[in-house]
């Protein structure tokens, strides 16, 4: 997919002049993070990684990705209502992984005690890559959907006019103006708005929940900023001040600090290292309390990868969403190949087929954040290690997508400038909202482009690896 700039590419004059701007351009946006040394500091800052240029996308595949968002909404929500449906799907997983097992004890907990919450709320980003098949032609694959803590949705609504300034510098105004308006972290907060406004109470606050070491607050920040804007209050704490200041009144209201929280969203807990056995007993409180959790447990759960590989069986879409053929064949359309290493004889030879061929997969633990997908020779060795045991089941397999890499400059602070070969990922952001059984809210939210270099096999911006960019569409 060339992209009208691949002339430029060679001009290395015209590429460092843009550098400059484009940094600056960014600064200047805030499109920020602070710095490894100082994670927790904001009096020195450093512009998060980006591309000097907008990628390619073909625009019909990107149209795809939005017009799908509702349905894996609506997905997503009917599988956290699902308890059968969950407890049967992680039943193998829960035996071996105790992460994804403690999540759904405090799941069942929760059930058995009766829901205090009536308010849903959901947001999440299903990632998807353009796989060239043998023709060549480009398809939409869905990579995952992230149902906690989809990130980067403030950094990305600052992006567009950094790469709009470059654009024009190189004397490309005409492209320039072809960049799309996006603003995600505007979306993000309608929905926390509305969730905050159902909960029914004027004086109660959204509490973001947020992790130790904050790199990336700014991001946050601007969803932040969006709620104050609307006179809603907004706080920060973590786990810890959840465990020393939280509790629940006889109405099982939330309340920390004497405040009453409406609203959690959490920027944590998508990870085991974000838990010790206080931040465990904080989480059950917040999963038994009124307050809408974004997301709730069900939720989290829903987006786990065994869930993704069981919902690429047969008949299984049709059975969470009746009567939304459309919808099924949709999201569908969006699935690459999904396989499933639980104990038997067709886990076997999965398992068997992969060792055999390990450049055709990826090996997927069930885990949040980047980093922890595993390729090639690796992959074999560890399945090879783990092919008799039941270790296994808390892994899936899936199709390695093979996108068509493109030139660009990845701009990194104290990095030299060089182009490299790079591939993109596309998000589609998604919010809605759900009080009782009535859907009040369903909305696609904005979109984020992030590219890395092809020798990165795995790995988000967070991680150190993948870089915000924009999409041009062509």
């Amino acid at each position: 997919m060339a992209a009208p700039w691949d002339d430029v590419l060679r001009d290395k004059s015209a590429i460092q002049e843009a550098a400059w701007v484009a940094v600056d351009a960014a600064l200047l946006e805030g499109v920020l993070m602070r710095t490894e040394g100082e994670p927790n500091a904001s009096d020195v800052v450093n512009y998060a990684p980006f591309t000097l240029l907008p990628s390619a996308v073909p625009s019909a595949l990107f149209e795809q990705a939005y017009a799908v968002q509702q349905d894996f909404n609506l997905l997503v929500d009917a599988i956290s209502q699902n308890k059968e449906f969950l407890e049967h799907t992680l039943a193998s997983t829960v035996k071996v992984d105790d992460f994804t097992a403690r999540l759904f004890r405090i799941h069942v907990q929760v059930l058995e005690e009766g829901l205090a919450q009536s308010v849903f709320l959901g947001i999440n980003r299903s990632d998807y890559m353009f796989d060239c098949g043998v023709d060549g032609t480009p398809a939409l694959k869905q990579i995952e959907i992230n149902t906690i803590a989809a990130s980067f949705g403030g950094l990305t609504s600052r992006t567009v006019a950094v790469h709009g300034r470059v654009l024009k510098v190189l004397g490309k105004s005409k492209e320039a103006s072809r960049l799309l308006p996006n603003n995600p972290s505007k979306g993000l907060a309608l929905g926390i708005a509305k969730a905050w406004e159902l909960y029914g109470s004027q004086s109660a606050v959204v509490m973001f929940l947020v992790e130790e070491v904050q790199r990336n607050i700014f991001d946050q920040r601007c969803v932040e900023n969006e709620l104050w804007n609307r006179n809603i209050r907004v706080i920060r704490k973590r786990f810890r001040d959840v465990f020393e200041k939280g509790s629940l009144d006889d109405a099982k209201r939330l309340y920390m600090d004497g405040q009453e929280v409406a609203v959690v969203y959490y920027r944590e807990g998508y990870v085991p290292k974000n838990y010790d056995q206080q931040n465990w007993e904080a989480r059950l409180l917040l999963e038994r309390s009124r307050a809408v959790k974004c997301p709730d447990i069900a939720t989290q759960l829903a987006g786990t990868k065994k869930v993704q590989q069981e919902l690429s069986r047969p008949g299984t879409l049709e059975r969470l969403l009746p009567g939304h053929a459309e919808a099924v064949a949709r999201i569908r359309a969006t699935f690459a190949g999904l396989y499933s290493l639980d104990m038997g004889e067709e886990g076997d030879k999965i398992a068997a087929m992969a060792i055999a061929d390990p450049d055709r997969f990826v090996l997927k633990p069930q885990r949040e954040g980047g980093g922890n997908n595993l390729y090639g020779e690796e992959l074999r060795q560890v399945l090879e290690k783990i092919r008799d045991s039941p270790e296994r089941t808390s892994y899936i397999l899936m199709d390695k997508i093979k996108p068509q890499p493109a030139m660009n400059y990845l701009l990194r602070a104290h990095s030299p400038l060089q182009v490299s070969e790079c591939i993109s990922e596309l998000g589609i952001f998604g919010v809605y909202v759900r009080q009782g059984k009535e859907m009040v809210m369903n909305k696609a939210a904005g979109h984020l482009l992030r590219t890395k270099a092809i020798e990165h096999a795995d790995g988000g911006v967070a991680a150190g690896v993948a870089v915000l960019d924009t999409p041009y569409l062509v």
